[in-house]
């Protein structure tokens, strides 16, 4: 079965990115990870990178707080290219990508969110399901656009809100969802691929 190149793209801890690399080394996950890239320097999850054996870059991300600057933004682009990546997954990337990403990877980039799209798009999803006296929420992968957290819904999982949850303990169990549903996302973008290359 072919493998599907992927590539990471993030700013953070990485628990997704190591939950992904984790399922392609046990080989439940038929992709190939061609590189990971951040655009903090001492992200944790280029260690993981590392610690995975998996091609890592840090990309100095420019003078803007939440995007790319277009050069940058190009050079992504050149990087992805260079390394092969055929689907980008976002796994905490704190920046909105505009169009030469978009129109370089239509429909081939994805992110995952710790909310229910579209209710609480944007930051600390779960602490804005708290404050809303919501009951439910949970985590959802979806397509990239030019807006935030708004493509296209692949899939979503729900995760109950506790009477007595904290920010903290909400979040804890959102994102052990999270480590189970984007590698189960990924898992149908690597059979798509398989069968359009056999």
């Amino acid at each position: 079965m072919k493998r599907l190149p992927i590539g990471i793209l993030g700013s953070g801890k990485g628990s997704n990115c190591r939950a992904i690399l984790e399922r392609i080394r046990s080989g439940r996950l038929t992709a190939e990870a061609r590189v990971v890239i951040s655009d903090v320097v001492d992200a944790p999850l280029l260690d993981i990178a590392r610690e995975f054996s998996v091609p890592n870059a840090y990309l100095p991300p420019g003078q803007f707080r939440t995007r790319l600057e277009p050069e940058v933004e190009n050079e992504l682009v050149k990087m992805l290219r260079d390394a092969g990546v055929y689907l980008l997954i976002l796994a905490g990337f704190m920046r909105v990508l505009h169009a030469p990403m978009l129109e370089a990877f239509p429909r081939r980039i994805v992110n995952i969110h710790p909310s229910l799209l579209p209710k609480f798009p944007g930051l600390e999803a779960w602490k804005q399901a708290l404050a809303a006296g919501e009951t439910v929420t949970g985590c959802t992968v979806h397509y990239i656009d030019d807006k935030i957290d708004h493509g296209q819904i692949i899939s979503r999982r729900e995760v109950a809100i506790l009477p007595h949850d904290t920010p903290e303990s909400l979040h804890a169990r959102i994102q052990i969802a999270e480590r189970e549903l984007y590698p189960a996302a990924i898992a149908e973008f690597c059979e798509k691929y398989a069968a359009s290359n056999e």
